[in-house]
């Protein structure tokens, strides 16, 4: 933060809320960033406003320049971890993982081993072949439908690209019962961390667990294990067969934690987390990014901003060159709602007429 406001002995502007409970009712909708925008407005807070929600106290910036300075030092390096991501294991992956050397750790292993430039464009080919993929559900959705759901299809894609980046193998979520399983999991996984969890804010609370955050979470979890254990023993079981020979060109991310294991830098309890992140952060960025951008920035931006990025370009160009897009006959809604990410509100529905080579 700048000398200026470190140096002023005035408090930082902002509203007193109710007794006890704070700002609690902004964050009870779907718009709270702009209802603390309004606020700050109001207080003339823009470059930094105070407040309380129980015992939790934030400050927000509306200044593009102060929320640079802010995403870019050390000091605020940390995420506070909720009650939800803690219970999902984000805690021990990226994400949520304090600012550190074992978060410098994952931060490198990531770059090196599945954002590079050389593997990004080692999966080129792959992420072509998934958007063909699309393009024939677009084509069946019309058949069947009339139109289309642009985010459904988006979504299997992404997982699809994640799965093959970091597990070495893809699902067909119309046949496949691990496909399904996957999609659950993602699923509940957004919806838990984007709840707005009482107990975050009110330890008095959390041993009530009146929305049944952690219960769900810990149901989730079991459910994570197996899925990702069974991948895992499944690449133990390859390498055995192989005599612990894996062609680089060839091995995925799962490989390369392996290999780290045997250093003695990862437990099998990291690697789950890491690999539960990576699945469930890396499916949704993409369906989102072709509506709305939610990469972050700072020293914490999306470490998968690049692959994110050339995923998007490819498919929006492939989309844009099969079809000709006519929006659907109540019109595109650009009303937001902000769930662990910035979402549309309504859902993007549109007709296709294919383009004639």
């Amino acid at each position: 933060m700048s000398r200026a406001c470190l140096g002023s002995k005035t408090a930082i502007p902002g509203p007193s809320g109710l007794p006890v409970l704070g700002l609690v009712f902004a964050f009870t909708g779907s718009l709270t960033h702009r209802v603390l925008d309004k606020i700050s407005q109001s207080f003339k807070a823009a470059q930094l406003m105070a407040f309380s929600i129980g015992l939790t106290r934030f400050i927000i910036s509306s200044n593009p320049e102060t929320a640079k300075e802010i995403l870019s030092s050390s000091a605020f390096a940390d995420r506070p971890v909720k009650e939800s991501a803690y219970e999902l294991l984000f805690h021990r992956a990226m994400g949520f993982n304090p600012y550190g050397e074992y978060w410098r750790n994952l931060r490198r292993i990531s770059a090196n081993h599945l954002f590079s430039p050389k593997r990004i464009a080692s999966f080129g080919q792959f992420r072509r072949m998934i958007g063909i993929e699309m393009i024939k559900e677009i084509m069946g959705s019309m058949e069947k439908n009339g139109e289309v759901e642009v985010k459904r299809v988006l979504h299997l894609g992404s997982l699809n690209n994640v799965m093959m980046s970091v597990f070495g193998k893809c699902y067909d979520f119309s046949e496949n019962e691990d496909g399904s399983e996957l999609e659950g999991l993602v699923s509940e996984g957004y919806k838990l961390l984007g709840i707005f969890n009482w107990s975050d804010h009110f330890p008095v609370m959390g041993w009530l667990d009146l929305q049944g955050v952690r219960t769900r979470c810990r149901e989730l979890v079991a459910r994570v294990n197996v899925f990702v254990e069974k991948i895992i023993a499944e690449h133990r079981l390859k390498r055995t067969e192989n005599e612990g020979v894996v062609d680089e060109s060839s091995g995925d991310f799962v490989d390369v934690l392996l290999d780290l294991e045997k250093e003695n830098r990862l437990s099998d309890s990291d690697m789950i987390a890491v690999l539960w992140e990576m699945i469930f952060r890396g499916t949704d960025t993409v369906a989102i990014l072709l509506e709305l951008a939610p990469f972050g920035a700072g020293r914490r931006v999306c470490p998968g901003k690049a692959i994110g990025l050339a995923t998007v370009q490819l498919w929006l160009a492939q989309l844009l060159q099969n079809f000709k897009w006519v929006a659907s006959e109540n019109g595109v809604d650009l009303s937001e709602c902000l769930k662990l990410s910035l979402e549309m509100k309504r859902l993007l529905v549109y007709k296709t007429v294919p383009r004639v080579c």
